[in-house]
């Protein structure tokens, strides 16, 4: 038999697979002789065997440490695509992880003992149970072998210990990795959210035509969404897609195709109550010609380059009158020549509702403030629409009479090489607010100046029909009172002289030593170690969708409470719970205490990625990516947990992914330290986190006198002071 080819790997790759910080590697390569020489690579980026450093690992004790989600990554680049079996094929992979998903942890630990041969043949039952639910798969002539197991038990143990979503994206990543494809990424959850949230009500169907992963569909899931309909030109997408909802909510209807929907459209006939879509940007050979006398085009042919006026009426053609569709499209869509015509229609037959622009970093692509666009299908004999809503999450607000300028920190958004600071709690509530007074009383609505504006359906239809928001809400900065807008500027700016102050003292503090000639070297343990010996909990959330189940299960008709949740941007921005309130049981949901230590499950720039629970969360649930640490407080000190846990190269080891990076919280690791000696750093990361707070404040404040001064100078309210000249 031939030898298998064995992977390559990374010094990164090395830290996840040892649970070690990067740093830890490199002193490894420097002063272990016996260490594996690169096999590949560059000088400046080298390659290891993954054989060879498995086998030094294991002499060390540290090959235990991969995480479940990091070995199924090792063993398909190992086994996955040099097989003949069905274990090289993604699809029917992802057909396992949702027949996986269904056992019981008990009968998923069973599998690690099966022979090759047994364990193939169990996979294959667990494939044939679920054969018809992940689109395109293979026909059944491929199958399981017994050269599969490595791949087969890591995928099982990966289901078992971190849930068939890990497992899903680790699938999904080796797909796409060797695939052609482009532009597949995940559109954030803030703005998923948001853009669910547009749809009045709970709708009970919703159509995404470009779906990707599903998260648009996920949050249409979260909002009470039972009956999902989806569809993606790539297959690996559709299917990770389709599993995805399966797997959180296996009592929904969902249904998801592969296809191109604007020249295969999987669902000719659906008419949906609400559609969601992130569809594709500037697709030329979209099908033009082909489609010239597509019915869909109610309102006009798009041109060549105007795809996205393409799935704008595709999206129209599949809602019952009335109903509501949300697309997230690029800012040329609203101002391109090319579209002027079928912009005029939209807006003359008062399918366009509303068009929300969002901040630069929003979303890929970073660099370009994309739109929201709001349509509605006109029902016959309906109200007449005589205005439509521009509204510029992005702009500075001249007032902050609401409180709206102030609302939070802005977040960091990681993507595409580049990160980008979105207010997303701010761009959430200017956006539906504005939407929701201008939907109860379009004629009535004031608006907001230099937010918020109803432009009236006369005034767009000009030569050019641009309905860019920043150009249209422009013209209500002059409402501003210059007089409340002068004291407003005042006020600001003796806020930011008093956090310039607080942040100058904390900052003086001195006192800071060296340690010595070299670096302390600790001796850690990982938080699963601490775990197991008592020294501290890690509390896991139960997700959503298993908790009505599992109470429906045992009989238990308790009214569930209702609490505040706390959020991964929470902890990057220092604020308190803004997780929208969700219906939770406290017996089945850790509820967070003072003390507990809060990691971001999700790597990325910007903030902290751990803080302590202070009163401010007390009593609020974790969100779905926060991890919930509870320290014993004789063996160990929240704040210096938090500190080390929060570490840059500690999240690094510990994170695994390419495009979203999740940290596993289980390989943490911690120093062991006397707890004097934890306080006294936990003292320190207590003063470093005031520092980080005073800052953010600071900055917060200054970006607001700022922008109040900007607008006001701009907008004729405010004059130059004498000084300025």
């Amino acid at each position: 038999m031939p030898q298998q080819p064995t992977a390559q790997v990374t010094a990164a790759e090395i830290s996840r697979i040892a649970g070690v910080t990067r740093a830890t590697v490199s002193n490894w390569r420097r002063r272990h002789d016996d260490f594996p020489a690169p096999s590949g690579g560059t000088e400046s980026s080298p390659l290891y065997d993954l054989e060879a450093v498995r086998t030094w690992l294991a002499a060390r004790g540290h090959a235990s440490a991969a995480s479940p989600a990091e070995e199924l990554r090792t063993m398909l680049r190992l086994h996955g695509r040099a097989g003949s079996g069905a274990a090289s094929d993604s699809a029917e992979l992802l057909l396992l992880v949702l027949a996986a998903a269904r056992r019981s942890p008990d009968e998923l630990a069973a599998t690690a003992g099966r022979s090759g041969a047994d364990l193939a043949s169990e996979a294959e039952r667990d494939r044939a149970a679920v054969a018809d639910a992940v689109p395109e798969t293979a026909d059944g002539t491929v199958r399981f072998e017994a050269e599969d197991a490595p791949v087969l038990r890591a995928l099982y143990a990966c289901v078992r210990e971190e849930g068939g979503q890990a497992a899903l994206g680790v699938l999904a990543e080796w797909e796409l990795e060797d695939s052609a494809a482009s532009g597949a990424y995940r559109t954030p959850e803030p703005l998923t959210d948001l853009i669910a949230r547009l749809v009045p009500g709970t709708p009970s169907s919703v159509l995404d035509p470009a779906c990707g992963s599903g998260s648009l569909l996920a949050a249409a899931l979260r909002r009470g969404t039972q009956e999902l309909y989806g569809q993606d030109v790539l297959p690996v997408q559709a299917r990770r897609s389709a599993v995805s909802l399966m797997l959180t909510a296996p009592d929904s209807s969902v249904t998801v195709r592969a296809g191109d929907s604007l020249r295969a459209d999987a669902f000719p006939d659906l008419l949906a109550d609400a559609v969601l879509s992130n569809p594709p940007y500037g697709i030329r050979d979209w099908g033009h010609d082909e489609l010239a006398y597509d019915p869909r085009w109610a309102y006009g042919v798009p041109a060549r380059a105007e795809s996205e006026l393409a799935w704008v009426q595709h999206a129209l053609a599949h809602l019952v009158p009335g109903g509501h569709a949300v697309l997230l499209l690029p800012p040329a869509t609203a101002g391109r020549a090319s579209g002027r015509r079928v912009r005029a229609e939209l807006v003359r037959s008062g399918a366009l509702r509303a068009v929300i622009a969002l901040p630069v970093g929003a979303s890929v692509p970073l660099h370009v403030g994309l739109q929201v666009w709001v349509l509605q299908r006109p029902e016959p004999g309906g109200t007449e629409r005589k205005s439509v809503l521009f509204v510029d999450t992005a702009a500075e607000t001249p007032t902050t009479a609401t409180g709206r300028g102030a609302a939070t920190a802005p977040t960091r958004t990681r993507g595409a090489g580049r990160s980008a600071s979105v207010d997303w709690a701010g761009v959430t509530a200017r956006a539906l607010d504005a939407w929701e007074a201008f939907r109860a009383s379009p004629d009535a609505f004031e608006g907001e100046p230099g937010v918020a504006h109803a432009v009236g359906v006369v005034d767009l239809l000009d030569d050019v029909v641009d309905l860019t928001p920043a150009r249209l809400v422009r013209a209500s900065r002059a409402e501003v009172d210059p007089a409340k807008l002068a004291a407003e500027v005042d006020a600001t700016r003796q806020d930011l002289v008093k956090a310039a102050k607080a942040l100058a003292r904390t900052a003086g503090r001195e006192g800071w030593s060296a340690a010595g000639a070299e670096p302390r070297e600790w001796r850690t343990a990982t938080a699963s170690d601490l775990s197991r010996g008592g020294a501290l909990t890690l509390l896991r959330p139960v997700p959503d969708s298993a908790r009505p189940r599992a109470h429906a299960a045992s009989g238990d008709s308790r009214t569930p409470v209702v609490r505040a949740v706390l959020t991964g941007s929470d902890i990057a921005t220092g604020s308190g719970p803004t997780g929208e309130p969700t219906e939770l049981y406290d017996d089945t949901s850790p509820v967070i205490t003072v003390g507990d230590v809060l990691v971001r499950a999700v790597a990325s720039t910007g903030g902290p990625m751990a803080r302590v629970a202070g009163e401010q969360d007390a009593g609020a649930l974790p969100g779905p990516h926060v991890h919930l640490f509870r320290p014993d407080p004789a063996r160990l000190d929240a704040w210096f947990l938090a500190g080390f846990l929060g570490a840059e190269e500690n999240i690094a080891g510990a994170s695994t992914g390419s495009t979203v990076l999740m940290v596993n919280p289980g390989r943490l690791r911690v120093p062991l330290l006397p707890l004097e000696e934890q306080r006294r750093y936990g003292e320190a990361f207590r003063h470093v986190h005031g520092l980080r707070a005073e800052a953010q404040r600071a900055t917060r404040l200054a970006e607001e006198t700022a922008g109040l001064l900007v607008g006001g100078l701009t907008g004729g309210q405010l004059l130059p002071s004498p000084g300025d000249g």
